[in-house]
């Protein structure tokens, strides 16, 4: 895991090309604490510069930016190709491999390009990555960016004339640390924001920076400077194809199936020369991830967790059982609510941009307290997106054929009679039913629930099931042109409304919203995270599995990830694992209406938000009033205000500072 940033089209002499380079670099040295590379050819106009956290290859044969054997490529790049010696196996036998000069699958991949060319390259790897390549023959600049979007990579064109500059890199902070970079702030992307609590989709804060999106080879040269932009992937194509050819064995050959190539991801990703770990939360996911890595690991595998004193928000104690059973060599901290809260001031600089998903908060201390043993820990995200794994999926199977069934006017009218009471009240009301058993924070899910009710479609459902922040953000950003910027949501022929749901997530909260929190969280500890759910062989898999292999019911109840937990059970006793779902978070809304509330008065104060003049202050004073008295629990929705005035804050400390 490393940094990559660089610029091309600059007209500067090689000594301002070198200084402005350097200054990039310096922004990401988190990414890379261990090397700092510079490449510059003036001639050229451009600059690659690269900050390395050495995991494979630790001599200095793996320093970057890297040159081929051949001489035609310069790469920097970020990430790992986990089957890079296979790749390279496939070079010798083929009599196409250099003369090796180390061990990196930096290496590999230029020696791949030589012969195959960068998409046949690309197309065999199995990784995470992003990577900026010159080729010095055609004097064209490709970047590429992983399949399921694990590895961030910005990029745009800034400046005017022949002054204009194309610039890439990992973070934006690295971007605007050139001087052509113009930072002016996007509203319609602000819009997308407030809505999603993320800038999503391909765009960024800033207005002309873009995110390069998964799955994609973009290319600009002398002769194409718009950027030219070519798909080697895409979860839309495997959706339909999986669907398309459905896994047809049985129930038990699927799980065998299933484990067998989790497994084989699991292998190939515990692959390091430094310390090597795992995010253990003792709930499904992680818990397989863990339970797989042990099997085929000699020495206790080394697991972690943070726990809270509040019991809703705790799963430590639960990571501490599996550890126990698994035998992992298991560390767990237990942070006070006044720790998760010192974190709040590192969050703009460690997200760049705008974020408000409150689980950044123990993302960051668990990942701080990780690196501190290892560089590199596996996760067990994603698996509820291919595995149909959150309640949003169990709602829609269950609600939607039956709420679509009914007029709007009455779904609308039904909408508002949930929300004449308070969540606090409709806590108390469910504590007498079954559903506190089920879930908890009924009353903020029933208010979630009337905001879905109106929805005409299951692209309309999905939009007000993940619009956690303002579901109407033109009545709250100045400035905005119409709608805030809508998600990625294909028509996606073929699909039942489930299937459709989770290609959305993958399309849209994976990359957006759950790989951008961990990494940035994690890289800002110099600590490599990587997720085997998203080795493209186990998504495609997923996709061919019945949704019956996903979702079904037994004894009564809906059972969510049935083949995920077949596969674990195998290792884990049912019994240790079997509980309530509980999100990864903190309590925010009660830190709002006590410990935080003069902090958060200060930044949503009315002549604060005038005098900034990107938000209109009445709705936002209004939500602050509702959330104070209980009414309402408004904590996403403020969060993202709050999140984005200290993010501003931020910038301009950045501006006085320059």
């Amino acid at each position: 895991m490393c940094g990559l940033t660089g610029f091309w089209g600059s007209s500067a002499d090689g000594p301002v090309i070198q200084s402005q380079l350097q200054r990039m670099t310096q922004q990401i040295q988190h990414r890379g604490p261990d090397s700092d590379g510079h490449w510059v050819d003036a001639n050229a106009g451009i600059a690659l510069g690269h900050r390395r956290l050495a995991i494979v290859d630790l001599s200095p044969a793996g320093a970057q930016p890297m040159q081929a054997v051949s001489g035609r490529w310069v790469m920097a790049f970020n990430g790992e190709i986990y089957n890079h010696l296979h790749l390279r196996a496939e070079l010798e036998r083929s009599s196409l491999a250099p003369v090796w000069r180390g061990h990196s699958d930096t290496e590999t991949l230029l020696a791949g390009f030589d012969a195959w060319g960068i998409r046949a390259t690309i197309e065999k790897c199995v990784g995470m990555f992003a990577m900026a390549v010159w080729c010095r023959q055609t004097h064209s600049l490709t970047l590429v960016r992983d399949r399921l979007g694990e590895k961030p990579l910005y990029y745009g064109w800034q400046g005017q004339g022949s002054q204009a500059v194309f610039l890439f890199g990992s973070e934006l902070k690295a971007l605007s640390a050139h001087p052509a970079f113009t930072a002016e702030i996007d509203r319609q992307a602000l819009g997308s924001y407030m809505q999603n609590m993320a800038v999503g989709g391909t765009h960024s804060i800033y207005k002309g920076i873009h995110k390069v999106p998964p799955g994609t080879i973009l290319t600009v040269s002398s002769n194409k400077p718009d950027p030219v932009m070519e798909r080697y992937w895409s979860v839309e194509q495997v959706a339909a194809q999986g669907v398309a050819n459905r896994f047809t064995g049985s129930a038990a050959q699927a799980v065998d199936a299933l484990e067998a190539l989790l497994k084989d991801a699991v292998a190939q990703q515990m692959m390091a020369d430094v310390p090597l770990g795992a995010f253990l939360s003792g709930g499904v996911d992680s818990s397989t991830i863990v339970a797989l890595m042990q099997a085929q690991s000699s020495r206790p595998v080394k697991t972690f967790s943070i726990g809270f004193h509040e019991k809703e928000y705790n799963e430590a104690e639960h990571a501490s059982v599996v550890a126990g059973h698994l035998g992992t060599d298991h560390t767990d901290l237990y942070v006070t609510a006044q720790q998760a809260m010192d974190v709040i001031p590192r969050l703009p600089s460690l997200y760049d941009e705008p974020f408000a998903d409150s689980s950044q908060i123990p993302t960051f201390l668990v990942s701080q307290m990780t690196g501190q043993h290892v560089k590199v820990a596996l996760s067990g995200d994603a698996g509820d997106e291919l595995f149909a794994g959150y309640n949003r999926y169990q709602l829609t199977a269950s609600l939607w054929p039956k709420l679509s069934s009914m007029p709007q006017p009455m779904r609308k009218l039904a909408a508002w009679g949930l929300t004449r009471f308070s969540s606090n009240t409709l806590d108390r009301f469910a504590s007498y039913t079954p559903l506190a058993k089920r879930w908890s924070g009924v009353g903020d899910k029933l208010h979630k629930g009337a905001g879905v009710m109106g929805a005409g479609s299951i692209a309309d459902l999905y939009q007000s099931m993940v619009a956690m922040g303002w579901s109407k953000p033109s009545a709250l950003v100045r400035g905005m042109d119409g709608d805030a910027i809508s998600l990625n949501m294909p028509d996606l022929p073929g699909l039942r409304d489930v299937e459709r749901m989770m290609a959305f997530d993958l399309l849209n909260y994976l990359p957006d919203d759950i790989l951008t929190k961990v990494d940035r969280a994690a890289m800002g500890v110099s600590l490599e995270t990587r997720v085997p759910f998203l080795d493209h062989r186990v998504v495609e898999f997923a996709w061919r599995l019945p949704m019956d292999y996903k979702m079904r019911r037994e004894n009564g109840r809906s059972v969510t990830k049935w083949a995920l937990r077949q596969v674990l059970y195998r290792h884990v006793p049912q019994a240790l694992i079997e509980r309530p779902k509980v999100g990864f978070g903190v309590p925010i809304e009660h830190w709002l209406r006590g410990p935080l509330r003069d902090w958060a008065e200060d930044l949503l104060s009315e002549a604060r938000i005038n005098r900034d003049g990107f938000l209109n202050p009445r709705p936002v004073r209004q939500r602050w009033k509702e959330h104070l008295s209980g009414k309402r629990n408004w904590q996403h929705s403020i969060w993202c205000v709050l999140m984005f005035n200290l993010w501003l804050d931020e910038q301009k400390r950045s501006v006085s500072a320059a």
